[in-house]
Protein backbone atom coordinates (compact mmCIF):
# COMPACT_ATOMS: atom_id res chain seq x y z
CA UNK A 1 0.00 0.00 0.00
CA UNK A 2 1.41 3.39 -0.94
CA UNK A 3 1.77 6.18 1.58
CA UNK A 4 -0.97 8.13 -0.20
CA UNK A 5 -3.37 5.16 0.01
CA UNK A 6 -2.57 4.72 3.72
CA UNK A 7 -3.51 8.36 4.37
CA UNK A 8 -6.80 7.95 2.50
CA UNK A 9 -7.66 4.76 4.41
CA UNK A 10 -6.70 6.40 7.68
CA UNK A 11 -8.99 9.37 6.94
CA UNK A 12 -11.86 7.08 6.03
CA UNK A 13 -11.60 4.96 9.18
CA UNK A 14 -11.38 7.81 11.66
CA UNK A 15 -14.63 8.28 13.58
CA UNK A 16 -16.70 11.28 12.60
CA UNK A 17 -17.19 13.91 15.26
CA UNK A 18 -20.57 13.67 16.95
CA UNK A 19 -20.53 17.40 17.66
CA UNK A 20 -22.51 19.34 15.14
CA UNK A 21 -21.34 22.76 14.14
CA UNK A 22 -24.30 24.98 14.81
CA UNK A 23 -24.69 28.38 13.31
CA UNK A 24 -24.93 31.14 15.87
CA UNK A 25 -28.54 32.31 16.09
CA UNK A 26 -28.08 35.93 17.15
CA UNK A 27 -25.88 38.89 16.30
CA UNK A 28 -24.84 41.02 19.26
CA UNK A 29 -23.96 44.59 18.28
CA UNK A 30 -22.47 47.43 20.29
CA UNK A 31 -22.67 51.06 19.19
CA UNK A 32 -19.35 51.79 20.88
CA UNK A 33 -19.03 55.44 19.76
CA UNK A 34 -22.16 56.32 21.75
CA UNK A 35 -21.25 54.21 24.82
CA UNK A 36 -21.03 56.31 28.02
CA UNK A 37 -18.99 53.72 29.94
CA UNK A 38 -21.40 53.09 32.80
CA UNK A 39 -20.15 49.46 33.03
CA UNK A 40 -23.58 47.94 33.61
CA UNK A 41 -23.05 45.46 30.77
CA UNK A 42 -19.69 44.31 32.21
CA UNK A 43 -21.28 43.87 35.63
CA UNK A 44 -24.23 41.88 34.29
CA UNK A 45 -22.39 39.76 31.69
CA UNK A 46 -18.65 39.71 32.50
CA UNK A 47 -17.99 36.74 30.21
CA UNK A 48 -18.99 38.88 27.22
CA UNK A 49 -18.32 42.47 28.27
CA UNK A 50 -15.21 44.22 29.56
CA UNK A 51 -14.22 47.79 30.23
CA UNK A 52 -11.48 49.33 28.09
CA UNK A 53 -8.81 51.84 29.15
CA UNK A 54 -10.77 54.64 27.47
CA UNK A 55 -13.70 54.05 29.84
CA UNK A 56 -15.99 52.44 27.27
CA UNK A 57 -17.12 48.83 27.17
CA UNK A 58 -16.07 46.21 24.63
CA UNK A 59 -17.56 42.90 23.56
CA UNK A 60 -15.02 40.19 24.39
CA UNK A 61 -13.73 38.52 21.19
CA UNK A 62 -15.73 40.78 18.88
CA UNK A 63 -15.23 41.92 15.32
CA UNK A 64 -14.54 45.66 15.24
CA UNK A 65 -16.21 47.45 12.35
CA UNK A 66 -14.89 50.51 10.51
CA UNK A 67 -17.75 52.63 11.88
CA UNK A 68 -16.62 51.97 15.47
CA UNK A 69 -19.35 49.44 16.21
CA UNK A 70 -18.54 45.95 17.49
CA UNK A 71 -20.33 42.71 16.69
CA UNK A 72 -20.30 39.09 17.79
CA UNK A 73 -22.45 36.14 16.81
CA UNK A 74 -23.84 34.36 19.87
CA UNK A 75 -25.67 31.10 20.60
CA UNK A 76 -29.11 30.65 22.09
CA UNK A 77 -27.46 29.69 25.41
CA UNK A 78 -25.81 33.14 25.60
CA UNK A 79 -28.89 35.12 24.64
CA UNK A 80 -30.36 35.72 28.12
CA UNK A 81 -27.08 36.97 29.60
CA UNK A 82 -26.58 39.44 26.75
CA UNK A 83 -30.24 40.45 26.77
CA UNK A 84 -29.77 41.37 30.43
CA UNK A 85 -26.69 43.41 29.47
CA UNK A 86 -28.67 45.20 26.76
CA UNK A 87 -31.58 45.84 29.12
CA UNK A 88 -29.19 47.31 31.71
CA UNK A 89 -27.66 49.81 29.27
CA UNK A 90 -29.03 53.30 30.02
CA UNK A 91 -28.23 54.65 26.54
CA UNK A 92 -29.42 51.64 24.50
CA UNK A 93 -26.20 51.04 22.57
CA UNK A 94 -26.41 47.22 22.81
CA UNK A 95 -28.51 45.48 20.18
CA UNK A 96 -29.42 41.85 19.49
CA UNK A 97 -30.68 40.70 16.10
CA UNK A 98 -32.10 37.31 15.10
CA UNK A 99 -29.81 36.35 12.24
CA UNK A 100 -32.37 34.12 10.50
CA UNK A 101 -35.26 36.60 10.40
CA UNK A 102 -33.31 39.85 10.61
CA UNK A 103 -35.62 40.95 13.45
CA UNK A 104 -33.98 43.48 15.77
CA UNK A 105 -34.96 42.14 19.21
CA UNK A 106 -33.48 44.99 21.20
Amino acid sequence: MTEENQETVSEQTQPQSTEQTTEKKYKLEHNRPDCIGCAACAAVAPDFWTMDEDGKSDIVGCKKRDDGWEELDIDEKNYAENRDAADSCPVNVIHITDKKTGEKII
